[in-house]
């Protein structure tokens, strides 16, 4: 059993440690392995929090590189029963612009062979992912962004792609007919995982790009990575703002089905 304990996960960049008081490293071991870097753990708000750079302090992590599974398993050994998943992502929308945060209630998976699941049997477990961001704290994460002054879109469908690769035209064009509008290369299965271990989840994505561009519009190139981390760095503060905020409203007591989402999903049990 650990020692440490915190009620609040984040994933997301070494910016956010700045938010913690008294932060304390922890090393966690999994049974699926190392999970990306030690824990930040401290205190926001009166509220233990952990902290985890999902791609490790040094970005040593490519997104089809991270081993989810070992994070999301440690977030649960430490205790946390809600995460914030903060992601830089492109957009698929005009109306969606660099700057914007979007606070995402669907998912689409385009990402291939990751581990995904901690039931690879014997018993058979199928969870409901039909609402893959939890209920409760999407509200809360939506007025949290607004009161830092951040134009936010309350919903909208972020789509996974495998990485480390950006799309080709083609692929984008095919992503924004569907009518989503946020691209992202973490997303999945960092919230499925959270949900196989009955954690709630919610996600703000910091919109850094417009993808490969968009159709008759002069002057907007296709997203570079250097063009991703200039956005990112403008509006760092805002996210870290934006999740204090989450976290001191964040209600002492869950009412989402997020904790009960293993409730009937075994076949026999």
């Amino acid at each position: 059993m650990l020692n440490e304990h915190a009620e609040i996960g984040v994933f997301g960049g070494s910016g956010f440690y700045s938010l913690l008081d008294t932060i304390k490293e922890v090393v966690i071991e999994t049974p699926y392995g190392p999970p990306s870097d030690a824990f930040a753990i401290g205190e926001v708000a009166g509220r233990r929090v952990a902290f985890l750079p999902r791609h490790g302090k040094d970005h040593r992590y490519p997104p089809h590189m991270i081993n989810y599974r070992a994070n999301l398993w440690a977030m649960r050994e430490l205790g946390v029963t809600r995460i914030i998943g903060p992601c830089a992502a492109g957009s698929l929308d005009a109306a969606c612009a660099p700057g914007h945060f979007v606070v995402a209630d669907q998912l689409v998976d385009r990402t291939n062979a990751r581990k995904d699941t901690f039931y690879d049997g014997p018993i058979t477990t199928h969870v409901s992912f039909a609402d893959p961001y939890c209920p409760q704290l999407r509200p809360v994460a939506v007025q949290a962004c607004k009161d830092v002054g951040v134009t936010t879109h309350e919903s909208g469908t972020i789509v996974t792609i495998q990485g480390p690769r950006f799309s080709t035209r083609a692929e984008s064009q095919w992503y924004a007919g569907t009518g989503w509008q946020v691209i992202n290369m973490t997303q999945y299965p960092e919230a499925y995982l959270a949900r196989e271990l009955e954690m709630c989840y919610v996600n703000i994505s910091l919109i850094t790009d417009y993808d490969v561009g968009l159709d008759g519009e002069a002057g907007i190139e296709p997203v570079t990575h250097a063009g991703v981390i200039e956005i990112f760095d403008k509006n760092n503060a805002r996210v870290r703002d934006a999740i204090l905020k989450i976290i001191e409203r964040m209600p002492a007591e869950r009412t989402c089905s997020c904790g009960s989402a293993l409730l009937g999903a075994r076949i026999g049990h």
